[in-house]
């Protein structure tokens, strides 16, 4: 299968209207696959207490962070998701020289869920996926299929001051930091002569592989991406037509900006056909450490028909206040994931919001009026909801508690839109 995945954007001052990040990312996967948007409350784990992943097991550390992940329901990890200390991580599907076929180990997925969880920097962050890296490798079928599609990961990563790429092959890796400006990745290394941070290793063992002279200046996407680039024409498009939309706001990009660039269909970057943007998410983050985050997620397929709802983290958010409407079935034991040989059957993980959503789509393609009706009430819900997140980005939080339940009952008036459908 041909790389199709994922496009991952983040803007830092001055490129920003305000002294904030805005991080965006469009997770691209097969059509049928659901996405899910859950979050986990912080914890503390006894010495020695493992953590079950997509296929292996690994030692867990003594406390998480609380996350709000947006992810395939399928698996433990997340395509995208930010932590209680405002760090955000996205990654892309990469394919170079080295092979990505090896046996099961951490998904890129679980990296994303790893680094949240462990990491209240961006830059810890990098050190997290990286030592995992290390220890477990990445490798394993990434859908839920028979047929194996496996690839490599790069990692856009933010938190309130700065922003880092990470771009792995194998256990290799190369890192970036950027402080102010713009960055995307698509699927592809990007990554040049500006390296912040690398794998001990990663020089000698290109030139071990005769893949880099040792003499011409490093340069990590030459010597470790496909000596032709036919095979990732199509991210290297999307790569460009996401500059250019980043270009033509800098200096004024916001969340709208960001949202705005996630729905845009000419660019492939909001993604269709048999590879489609499964699911979205803008978060904003002002610099000023007194002020929250705002996070939004869509939990539903492509951007442009789909609402972005607001989550902040606050203290008191429990087992009650969890959206269960974009919260996907449970299988345990009995997922077909979890048995071996794996992916013998495929079971409906489709969530209430999901199920709403499809049928309300379906309305669209088939009824233009009533479908551009449907749109703008669920673009007025959206613009209501920016709104009132605007003045918690400018003021603070006045009343935690009323927050609670900020993302549940968004998706709830959400799907009351559909309803009216």
């Amino acid at each position: 299968m041909h790389p199709s995945s994922c496009d991952t954007f983040v803007a830092l001052p001055p490129s920003t209207e305000r002294q904030c990040i805005i991080f965006g990312k469009n997770s691209d996967r097969p059509c049928d696959e659901v996405q899910e948007v859950v979050y986990f409350p912080a914890r503390d784990f006894d010495a020695g207490e493992k953590v079950e992943c997509t296929y292996i097991e690994i030692e867990q550390v003594a406390h998480t962070y609380a996350v709000m992940l947006s992810k395939p329901a399928w698996l433990w990890g997340a395509e995208m998701g930010a932590n209680e200390h405002q760090v955000c991580i996205g990654n892309e599907a990469v394919w170079g020289r080295e092979s990505a076929d090896g046996d099961e180990a951490l998904l890129g997925m679980d990296l994303v869920r790893l680094g949240l969880e462990r990491a209240d920097t961006a830059e810890k962050a990098v050190d997290v996926i990286t030592e995992l890296l290390e220890k477990y490798g990445q490798g394993g079928s990434c859908m839920e299929d028979q047929g194996s599609f496996t690839y490599h990961n790069s990692f856009l990563i933010s938190d309130r001051k700065e922003a880092w790429l990470l771009e792995t092959s194998g256990k290799h890796w190369a890192a970036e930091r950027r402080q102010a400006g713009y960055r995307n990745i698509s699927n592809e290394y990007s990554i040049k002569t500006k390296i912040d941070k690398e794998h001990p290793e990663l020089r000698k063992y290109a030139q071990s592989k005769g893949w880099w002279d040792g003499k011409t200046q490093f340069n990590f996407s030459t010597v470790y991406s496909f000596t032709t680039t036919a095979r990732i024409e199509a991210a290297g498009s999307r790569y460009c037509e996401g500059k250019k939309l980043l270009k033509k706001s800098n200096g004024h990009i916001t969340a709208e900006t960001m949202m705005d660039i996630l729905r845009d269909k000419d660019s492939g970057i909001n993604m269709e056909g048999m590879f489609m943007t499964t699911g979205s998410m803008v978060s904003v983050i002002p610099t000023d450490p007194s002020l929250p985050g705002v996070h939004y997620f869509t939990a539903t397929p492509d951007p442009e028909r789909s609402v972005f709802k607001p989550f902040i983290f606050v203290k008191n958010i429990n087992a009650i206040n969890l959206p269960k409407e974009t919260t996907s079935p449970s299988y345990g034991a009995d997922d077909p994931v979890k048995k071996k040989p794996r992916f013998q059957s495929k079971p409906d993980r489709k969530h209430e919001l999901f199920v709403k959503h499809e049928l309300v789509a379906a309305i669209m393609e088939s009824f233009k009026d009533r479908g551009k009706k449907i749109t703008e009430n669920m673009r007025r819900l959206e613009k209501e909801k920016m709104t009132k997140m605007e003045e918690i980005l400018s003021h603070g939080i006045k009343e935690p508690d009323l927050l609670v339940n900020l993302f549940p009952s968004c998706v709830q008036e959400e799907m009351a839109v559909y309803g009216k459908s």
